[in-house]
C-alpha cells in the first residue's frame, strides 16, 4: 500500500504509526513538503498521562479556563458597533508588537469569553511571538446584546466589520486565522463565502463539528444538555428585555440540548425559518469553495464534536490542494494536553503550521 493510500484508511495507518496523527492531504509536492517540516506529525500524540481519559482532558480544560488571569494578557480592547448597532468587542494581545509582525486572529468557542480563551491566547503570543487578537462575538464576554440578534455559530457580517477594523490598525500585517470550536465553523464559512479573496494567508479549524444540521445531534448527551443550559443561562435570561419579543423565545427558555438550542435559534440569529438559517450559517455549504492553505484538527476521542461528523467529508477533504486534515486518537474537544506539565500540543501545531506556511509566503 502506498504512503498515500494509507493515509486514506486510518485502521491500517494507525496500525503503521504507532498512533501518529493521521494525516490526510492531497499529495503535491508543497504539501509534502509542508508536512515534512511539521515535526509533531512524524511523532506519536501522548496525552498527559495523568489525563489520558477524554472526560479527564475535557474537565481539566474547563478547570484551567478559571485559573488563567486575563487581565495581564490583552493589552488593548476595542468595542466596536456593527452596522445593526450590535456590539462585538477585539482583545488584543501583543497589540504594539512592530507593524509588519504577524496576527493571529482568534474566533472563539460557543460560549467564549477573553477569560476562557486566555490560555490559547498566551500559549499562541508565546509560541509565535506574533500578535493575537480575539474577535469577540456579540453577547460574549461582558457584552449585553445590543439588538434582537445573536447567532451561536457567529456572523461572518460581524466577522467581515472586525476584519475590516484590524486591517485598520495593521495594514502591513499578515492575518492567520484560528477557529476553535464553533469559532471553526465560523471561519470555515468565511473561508467558503470569501474563496479567493479571503484575507488570511492560512487558516486552522480546530475540532470543528462538520455539519451543524446533524453534528449537535451526536453530541454527547451530558454534554449537549449542559451546554445547552449554559446557552440560556448565559444569552437568552440576561436579554430577555431585548429578545423577549421574539416567538419563540419560551420555547429557547426550555431547552434541554444543544441541538434543540441551534434549530430553535433562527429567529434570534434574524432568519425566517430553520431552513434559512441553518443554509446561510452551515459551514458545510461552502466549505469546498475554500481557497486559502487551511489545516484542520479533529480527536477520534472527542465528547463533543464526534469524529463520525467527518466522515462525509473525508473523501472530498482528501482531494483539495490547500486542505490538510490531522486526527489523533486522543485530545478530547480542544484539550490536546501533553507532557507532566500538561502543555497545548494543538497550540504548537498551529504555531508552526503558520510560521512554516509564512516562511514560504
Amino acid at each position: 500500500m502506498s504512503n498515500s493510500e494509507a493515509l486514506r484508511h486510518p485502521v491500517t495507518q494507525r496500525l503503521l504509526s504507532d498512533r501518529r496523527p493521521h494525516v490526510l492531504f492531497k499529495p503535491t509536492p508543497k504539501n509534502q513538503q509542508l508536512i515534512a517540516r511539521l515535526s509533531q506529525l512524524q511523532q506519536p500524540f501522548k496525552p498527559t498521562p495523568w489525563l489520558s481519559n477524554t472526560h479527564a482532558q475535557l474537565v481539566f480544560h474547563g478547570l484551567r479556563k478559571t485559573w488563567r488571569k486575563s487581565d495581564v494578557l490583552y493589552d488593548r480592547i476595542d468595542r466596536l458597533t456593527m452596522a445593526d448597532g450590535g456590539i462585538t468587542a477585539l482583545y488584543w494581545s501583543g497589540y504594539a508588537t512592530p507593524a509588519v509582525t504577524p496576527t493571529i486572529v482568534v474566533m472563539h468557542t460557543l460560549t467564549g469569553s477573553p477569560e476562557s480563551m486566555a490560555e490559547l491566547v498566551a500559549d499562541l503570543r508565546a509560541a509565535t511571538g506574533w500578535r493575537v487578537v480575539l474577535c469577540l462575538r456579540r453577547g460574549h464576554g461582558n457584552l449585553q446584546l445590543a439588538t434582537p440578534r445573536f447567532n451561536i455559530l457567529g456572523s461572518t457580517d460581524d466577522l467581515r466589520e472586525q476584519l475590516q477594523v484590524i486591517r485598520e490598525h495593521l495594514p502591513e500585517s499578515p492575518l492567520y486565522g484560528v477557529g476553535s470550536s464553533a469559532g471553526s465553523g465560523l471561519i470555515t464559512r468565511y473561508l467558503g463565502e470569501e474563496g479567493g479573496d479571503a484575507v488570511f494567508r492560512a487558516a486552522f479549524a480546530y475540532c470543528p463539528g462538520y455539519d451543524t444540521d446533524k453534528a449537535f445531534d451526536l453530541a454527547h448527551p451530558f454534554y449537549s444538555r449542559m451546554m445547552g443550559k449554559k446557552l440560556v443561562k448565559k444569552f437568552v435570561l440576561p436579554n430577555l428585555d431585548v429578545i423577549g419579543h421574539l416567538s419563540t423565545i419560551q420555547q429557547l427558555q426550555g431547552v434541554e440540548s444543544l441541538a434543540d438550542f441551534y434549530r430553535l435559534g433562527y429567529e434570534l440569529a434574524g432568519h425566517a425559518s430553520y431552513a434559512d438559517y441553518d443554509d446561510a450559517s452551515n459551514p458545510m455549504r461552502l466549505f469546498e469553495r475554500i481557497e486559502t492553505p487551511f489545516m484542520v484538527l479533529n480527536a477520534e476521542d472527542d465528547p463533543v464534536c464526534q469524529i463520525d461528523n467527518l466522515a462525509p467529508y473525508r473523501a472530498k477533504m482528501g482531494d483539495m490542494p490547500n486542505l490538510i486534515l490531522v486526527t489523533t486518537a486522543d485530545g478530547s474537544h480542544c484539550a490536546y494536553y501533553e507532557g507532566w506539565r500538561a502543555r497545548s500540543w494543538s497550540a504548537k501545531l498551529m504555531a508552526d503550521y503558520f510560521a512554516q506556511v509564512h516562511a514560504e509566503a
